[in-house]
């Protein structure tokens, strides 16, 4: 029996909201004194952090009370008189890092994380401005300008360019790579230009994006080419004095060689999001129709089984996947694709299995994973296999949208 590709269940994303909510991220540049109160308030919100986490586990440990997040909001007075430092800071900046808590609580709870445990002032990463009560942002439609934080009484010189500009919301300051960066959150009405073309696209590890046009986009592999400086930098960073939990401090040197490793790790992250975006925008540019598979990237990228003899390969896999950032690479052609008035299609990938399934007769024909180019046993058509998995998400995609118009003919209402 031959599968019609009309007779999978769609998942469209072609209504556009009229306003949407996106995050600019600015480098901030403090002066001296700024930067000291800036790492101040960033050790006063990890104390409140800790001090919130203590109260919950004390409570439940000894009285066998649950405390929820109303209950410690409401003691933020009474918790101010007691520690004049906090009175400084706003009420509703300590309210964001009580919500933090909570939220590290309901993930426990719900299974999907361990335990909240005590952060070091060295990696609590910032805080949180729900509104624009203690902060106010200058800039001329999202490019460089400065930020005023009214509770500390400080405004800082920002540089960075917003795509789109529009109502600022939220702002997090936070400390990364011995930088400050200001996240913030605006409401806006995004547009992007694109064509009328229609593509499929198909990921891989080798090959990261194989398109239905018979485009073949190489993974750029910014890891493997950093990985030789990585290692040399972690054969010096073995022989220097590491730090010990409450006995040995870091020597200067191990701190140093620390350093560089992160220059180096972070320059990959750079490059990767960078090369994700402009891949994005060049299948968006011309396409208002994206189709591809949906695929299970925790699943793909999960650890060998306990016992298994292939654990170095199967851990090389799972490096070169999260290399290639395909999760990512996706969800930047979806928000891409939404933002341009197109339509992104997901085939569901177990009942059209795209890899299988040839395009031209639409026949299964089964392949191992070493068989990189596609005979059809039924009709000897030959092509890529990437490429015509590609192919088939593109023919199903089309199927569904002829499917999708000629119901709404039927019933317009």
């Amino acid at each position: 029996m031959k599968v019609s590709p009309a007779n999978f269940t769609p998942i469209l994303n072609a209504i556009i909201p009229k306003m949407v909510t996106r995050r600019i991220t600015y480098r901030l540049y403090p002066t001296r004194q700024q930067e000291t109160q800036l790492h101040w308030a960033r050790r006063m919100h990890c104390c409140l952090y800790n001090a919130a986490v203590a109260n919950r586990k004390t409570q439940y440990q000894k009285f066998n009370h649950s405390v929820d997040y109303f209950e410690q909001q409401n003691s933020l007075p009474e918790f101010k008189e007691v520690w004049d430092e906090y009175k400084k800071l706003g009420s509703q900046t300590l309210q964001a890092t009580l919500k933090r808590v909570d939220f590290a609580f309901k993930r426990f709870f719900k299974g999907l994380g361990k335990y909240p445990k005590f952060k070091s002032s060295r990696r609590y990463s910032g805080w949180d401005y729900p509104n624009k009560q203690s902060w106010r942002i200058t800039t001329n439609n999202g490019v460089n300008g400065y930020l005023n934080l009214r509770d500390l009484g400080i405004i800082l010189q920002i540089r960075g360019k917003a795509r789109t500009w529009g109502i600022p919301k939220t702002c997090t300051i936070f400390w990364r790579s011995n930088k400050w960066y200001a996240s913030i959150t605006v409401e806006c009405c995004p547009g992007r230009q694109t064509g009328i073309g229609a593509i499929g696209l198909d990921f891989g590890s080798k090959v990261a994006i194989a398109t239905s046009d018979g485009e073949l986009i190489e993974s750029p592999k910014f890891l493997k080419q950093s990985q030789e400086k990585v290692t040399q930098l972690s054969k010096r960073l073995r022989r220097k004095r590491k730090p010990e939990k409450r006995k040995v401090k870091a020597s200067r040197r191990w701190k140093k060689c620390q350093a560089q490793i992160n220059k180096v790790k972070r320059k990959v992250a750079n490059q990767r999001q960078d090369w994700t975006h402009k891949v994005a925008a060049q299948m968006v540019g011309g396409n208002s129709l994206v189709a591809t598979e949906k695929l299970n990237i925790k699943g793909m990228t999960r650890k060998a089984k306990k016992g298994s003899k292939r654990k170095r390969q199967k851990s090389g896999l799972n490096r070169n996947l999260l290399d290639v950032a395909i999760g990512m690479l996706r969800e930047s052609i979806k928000y891409k694709v939404i933002e341009a008035g197109g339509v992104f299609l997901e085939a569901p990938t177990q009942q059209l299995k795209p890899t299988q399934r040839c395009n031209n007769c639409w026949e299964l024909t089964p392949k191992t994973l070493a068989d990189r180019i596609h005979h059809c046993s039924h009709c000897a058509h030959v092509e890529d296999r990437d490429v015509n998995a590609a192919q088939v998400c593109l023919t199903w995609a089309r199927g569904l949208e002829q499917a999708y118009a000629r119901r709404r003919v039927a019933h317009p209402y």
